[in-house]
């Protein structure tokens, strides 16, 4: 055995072994993996900002200015990377992604302060950014046909890591911030950490979905754009669509905590979690059990729960005394509306869009989607300081009621976005 031929570094020019690959069937799934730990990440804090106010003295709309530079974080990072894997390709994108989620984890757990509150959630949002886009389109990429056409299971697959991580991660955090020896504000961003470092490994080792372009086209911000004019029509549905249901989500996400601790006198860290969970835990139930549904479907399938949910939620603020189990039920209903239409709509961007153009197109679906899903949140920590709880859900659940049966005939009239899933 020569011991100094191997130990000695390789020569200038000489080739360098390369990490051993997943195969793209294991890279799927690990792309999948990483995206539903970055968003379980993104929604973690939700169930744990009764703690920080309690901890740090914050007021309310403390609370929703550090949501503000979060959502800011997310749209900064959708417009400045979210595009930008077309042209460097999946990974190299995905993997800073990551990194910045892990920086943010570790920032929350050390910095426990309002101040260490606001950079990590900037950081995450800055990582959800990145993330959202390229992981749909890495995912799209490693499980498309020989022509490059995105199969179904892809786009369920993308939806359920998103909702299902948007879903799991209060859940997961307010029971261990609740129930675990030495929870409070450390142990669950503990546990996030080990997830996204897992994850971070299997990106490191999946195949690129897409080669980076040659030569490199010059850096731009992302321009908020639409597919070429054949599919130009059913993109502006899809995004109409995932704007009204990212704001449905939005309303009750907004909602969730401020009004279980307040009317209903249930401030458990964990029952905020499983609320958020059973709002958005619906959502992939939906993506599972509608996975032959054709998008126009989907969308006449979402429109009446999404209503009927926004009502229940109404009538669970204004009964005597206010109910628990109404307020749940509404969340579940609204969930299963809102996901259905995402589901719908992001299958649409994604047959619309060719591969050499997909993160962009898909940035621009994300830009507007993450935009509504802010504003109920941005608009009730507002109108919380001068209104009831029951006022203001009533009038914010009107607003985006109207907003989805005033948009219901544009989804429903165009009769080829049934093509539009493969």
């Amino acid at each position: 055995m020569n011991v100094h031929h191997t130990a000695t570094a390789p020569r200038l020019g000489a080739s360098v072994p390369a990490l051993p690959r997943l195969s793209r069937r294991a890279g799927f799934w690990a792309i999948a993996f990483s995206f539903l730990s970055v968003a379980a990440l993104s929604t973690a804090p939700s169930a744990l900002y009764g703690l920080y106010e309690r901890q740090d003295h914050l007021a309310p709309l403390t609370i929703t200015v550090v949501y503000a530079v979060y959502a800011a974080g997310v749209i900064t990072s959708l417009l400045l990377a979210g595009h930008v894997s077309d042209w460097y390709g999946r990974r190299a994108v995905l993997i800073p992604a990551l990194s910045l989620a892990t920086a943010g984890t570790v920032l929350f757990i050390s910095w426990q302060s309002l101040s260490g509150l606001i950079v990590a959630r900037v950081l995450t949002g800055l990582a959800l950014g990145a993330t959202v886009a390229t992981a749909t389109a890495y995912i799209a990429d490693l499980d498309a046909g020989p022509d490059g056409a995105v199969t179904r299971r892809a786009q369920i697959v993308a939806a359920v890591a998103n909702v299902g991580g948007l879903a799991i991660g209060p859940l997961a955090t307010g029971l261990l911030a609740r129930y675990a020896p030495a929870g409070g504000l450390t142990l669950p961003y503990v546990v996030l950490l080990v997830v996204l470092a897992v994850a971070l490994v299997g990106v490191v080792l999946a195949p690129d979905g897409r080669r980076a372009a040659h030569p490199l086209p010059r850096y731009r911000p992302q321009r908020l754009t639409v597919p070429a004019l054949a599919g130009r029509g059913q993109f502006l549905a899809a995004i109409a669509g995932a704007a009204l249901a990212f704001a449905t989500l939005g309303l009750f996400a907004g909602l969730a905590g401020r009004f279980l601790a307040g009317p209903l006198h249930h401030p458990s860290p964990a029952l905020t979690g499983a609320a958020i969970f059973l709002t958005f835990g619906s959502g992939v139930v939906v993506q599972i059990t509608t996975a032959k549904w054709p998008p126009r479907r989907l969308v006449a399938a979402g429109i009446p729960p999404i209503v009927l949910g926004l009502a229940v939620l109404v009538l669970s603020a204004w009964t005597a005394p206010p109910s628990l189990p109404l307020f749940l039920a509404g969340g579940v209903l609204t969930g299963l509306g809102a996901s259905a239409i995402f589901r719908a709509s992001l299958g649409v961007a994604l047959a619309t869009s060719r591969p050499d153009e997909r993160a962009g197109t898909l940035a621009t679906f994300f830009t507007t989607g993450y935009a509504a899903l802010s504003l109920p949140v941005l608009g009730l920590g507002i109108a919380l300081q001068y209104l009831s709880p029951q006022v203001t859900l009533l009038i914010f659940a009107l607003a985006v009621g109207l907003g989805v049966l005033a948009a219901a005939p544009a989804l429903l009239r165009r009769p080829d976005m049934g093509n539009a899933a493969r």
